[in-house]
């Protein structure tokens, strides 16, 4: 364990300014604050706030972070509250340690919750100050090295998955390299030991048939680097085992096809440099295709710039190399640390100045959104392991801005990373000038265009196909808002008809009467519990008005399949239907298709509100014995003019050519336009299909089904 003298030496050899009274007070004030308190390890507890401090001190960060470093677990370990530590270290200090404190006090549901609310708490303190997370990421950094001496194996995975979900992303975001292959490898030790155990074997064997392998090519690329006349440090490591395990997760491949399990660094004064030594490699040996990539001109968010090359290099051996200026190796080693190196130094690189501020904050900006959209701590922490984890692409807008996306986004990732609004309002794109499909997979160096409409909404079925955090969360934040406007609305009008049959009046009052009944906060809660299916209109009219429930009584009970049989759409009662979203509080039968035009009748369905049948569906003698869930409801013309529906049809044709082309043109020359064909049977002189057709109502279905059945190619067709 470090003592006291030798943190302030170290603190004070990078800081000669640093405040050297308050790191002594900070380091007795940790000891006297854990007293007797023990690790796993049976160490002094305050052996581990002293190694966080040290950890930190490594980085070079400022005085106040390496007195976080040695406060941070005595508010939530001891009787110490942020007051005491704002009264005796200064506001700054408090925040800091506020910020890294876990939320222990709070009482929640389980120990996933725990850790997305813990998260959350993480994300917003480091969206205020970063050295919160460079604190809490040394703070973990520690814990895992200390991981073994726990000794319920159960804990220690849990840690070290939480570890790999959450921390490890965090640090390679924020580039402090070595910390993030260390973490990686301490919890790919813990989770998959088998694994790490065949690969280090494999690695020593190699190491011992092969000599000191990484010397000869470094020496070599060195040589060959100093012939061109270029300045150049070059060094050497074989790859970390999580790192050749991941890669041989993510290709599918054994270890014996990996050929490039040596790194090679060549760090150089000047960019100039950088490309001239680019140039000599590539002179000298064989690229190999697909491995290039220029992040000196496309930096990454986090900051990082390098070239990265693979090469068939010296001894006919497949390496890896990366080639950086001094100050881009700074930048890749420290990360965000290095912002306070050039602090202390006041001679920041020109061509890093800035690269810790601007772009490498972005990630944490789009991490905000995700919470403002997100309906809760495991929603969120759901959104931003995915948003983290992802490796990236490189987007342009048409005035040649950068955006990084998750691999695999697609436009609708790249409109709401460009803004929530033009994400909400997304209704096509255009990639490299072309009309694509939303769903479609962005490309490196994709140019994309979005075009936008006042009148569009999100679609839920974005959701199926977004990869990003932000995007998933924003499409969910809206149908959550969407939804219930219209559980309420719907639930509203329900209430009013059955109150209105019994001879009393939903009022507001008598709602807000009840709400307790209904573990509800207010009269809206319980309309959009009606609407939603959850509670039944009768159930509230007995519990607002009793004596309703002994009328009803009195009155002769009605046969099980009365409520088919005495609904009348064309009567006034009819609740208008409007909400013509897919999955919202009204969606259409599968099994029937309903069009505007057909009589139709509502079914309440637990849950999702109410689902749309016509009148003379089968599927509704299901529902013969349990009147109480039938609705009397009818089109919102208003509503409905102009949208589009989807009719299914099933249609015989004859088997020769031009059959289909027949079909699909009369469909297209009555304006209908087809979503889906399925075959169903097929034999030498006939095939079946089932065409769904987007319409505007029943006659449209009708006019086409009409211009069909004249077809000479078709033998017969009807609604399905």
């Amino acid at each position: 364990m470090m003592r006291q003298y030798e943190l302030v030496e170290r603190v004070k050899a990078y800081e000669p300014g640093a405040d050297e009274d308050a790191l002594n007070k900070a380091y007795v004030f940790t000891v006297k604050a854990h007293g007797n308190q023990k690790r796993a390890s049976g160490d002094p507890y305050f052996s581990h706030p002293v190694e966080v401090a040290g950890l930190l001190s490594d980085k070079r960060l400022d005085c106040a972070s390496i007195i976080t470093g040695l406060l941070h677990d005595t508010v939530e370990d001891t009787e110490v509250t942020i007051p005491d530590i704002s009264e005796t270290f200064g506001e700054e200090v408090a925040a800091l340690v506020d910020g890294v404190t876990k939320l222990s006090q709070l009482e929640l549901q389980s120990d996933r919750t725990k850790q997305a609310e813990n998260f959350r708490k993480l994300v917003l303190a480091m969206s205020q100050d970063i050295r919160v997370l460079i604190v809490k990421l040394a703070d973990r950094l520690h814990n895992m090295r200390t991981l073994h001496f726990i000794k319920a194996p159960d804990k220690r995975r849990r840690i070290a998955r939480e570890t790999m979900d959450i921390y490890v992303p965090l640090t390679e975001r924020i580039g402090i390299r070595d910390w993030q292959e260390e973490l990686e490898d301490i919890a790919f030790q813990e989770l998959n030991p088998d694994a790490r155990a065949s690969i280090v074997a494999r690695l020593e064997f190699l190491a011992e048939s092969g000599g000191d392998v990484v010397e000869r090519v470094r020496a070599a690329l060195q040589a060959n680097l100093n012939d061109a006349g270029l300045s150049a440090d070059v060094s050497g490591r074989q790859k970390r085992p999580y790192s050749i395990w991941r890669k041989m997760q993510r290709q599918n491949i054994g270890f014996e096809q990996l050929s490039d399990i040596m790194a090679f660094r060549v760090v150089v004064d000047s960019i100039e440099d950088c490309y001239k030594a680019l140039g000599a490699l590539h002179g000298k040996y064989s690229m190999v295709p697909g491995r290039f990539k220029d992040y000196v001109s496309l930096p990454k968010p986090n900051g990082y710039r390098s070239i990265h090359t693979g090469v068939i290099g010296p001894e006919n051996r497949r390496i890896e190399i990366q080639i950086r200026t001094r100050a881009m190796h700074e930048i890749a080693e420290l990360g965000v640390a290095a912002h306070w190196r050039y602090k202390q130094t006041g001679k920041p690189d020109q061509e890093s100045k800035g690269s810790t501020e601007g772009r490498q904050y972005r990630w944490l900006r789009e991490l905000l959104e995700i919470l403002d959209n997100a309906s809760g701590p495991e929603d969120f922490l759901e959104h931003t392991k995915m948003e983290m984890f992802s490796d990236q692409v490189f987007i342009f807008t048409p005035k040649g801005d950068l955006h990084a996306l998750p691999r695999g986004s697609c436009p609708v990732d790249f409109a709401y990373a460009v803004h929530t609004d033009i994400g909400n309002r997304c209704t096509a794109a255009r990639v490299n000038g072309r009309l694509v499909p939303l769903r479609t997979e962005l490309r490196n160096g994709d140019q994309v265009e979005i075009v936008t409409s006042k009148a569009q909404t999100p679609s839920p079925a974005w959701e199926n196909f977004v990869v990003t955090g932000k995007a998933r969360a924003c499409i969910r934040r809206f149908v959550r808002s969407v939804q219930r406007e219209q559980y309420v609305r719907l639930g509203k009008e329900i209430l009013d008809r059955a109150f209105k049959a019994a001879g009393y009046e939903a009022t507001e009052k008598a709602l807000k009467g009840i709400v307790q009944r209904f573990d509800a906060e207010n009269a809206e809660d319980i309309q959009a519990a009606v609407g939603e299916g959850r509670i039944s209109a009768r159930d509230v009219l007995y519990a607002a008005y009793p004596g309703a429930k002994e009328k009803e009584k009195e009155k002769k009970a009605p046969r099980p399949r009365a409520a088919k049989e005495q609904i009348d759409p064309s009567s006034g009662g009819a609740i208008p239907i409007r909400g013509l979203i897919p999955h919202m509080a009204i969606h259409f039968a599968k099994c029937c298709h309903p069009l505007p035009g057909d009589r139709i009748i509502g079914i309440v369905t637990t849950g999702k509100g109410v689902t749309i049948h016509n009148m003379d569906c089968p599927t509704l003698e299901n529902f013969s014995d349990m009147p109480e869930r039938w609705l009397d409801i009818s089109w919102d013309q208003e509503a409905v003019d102009g949208s589009a529906f989807t009719g299914r049809i099933r249609a015989v044709l004859l088997n020769e050519p031009g059959a289909l082309a027949e079909v699909t043109g009369v469909i297209g020359r009555d304006g209908g336009n087809i979503s889906n064909l399925k075959f169903t049977s097929r034999s030498a002189d006939f095939f079946e299909m089932l065409i769904d057709i987007e319409v505007v109502d029943a006659k449209q279905l009708n006019n086409i089904l009409a211009a069909l059945r004249a077809s000479k190619h078709v033998n017969s067709v009807e609604r399905a």
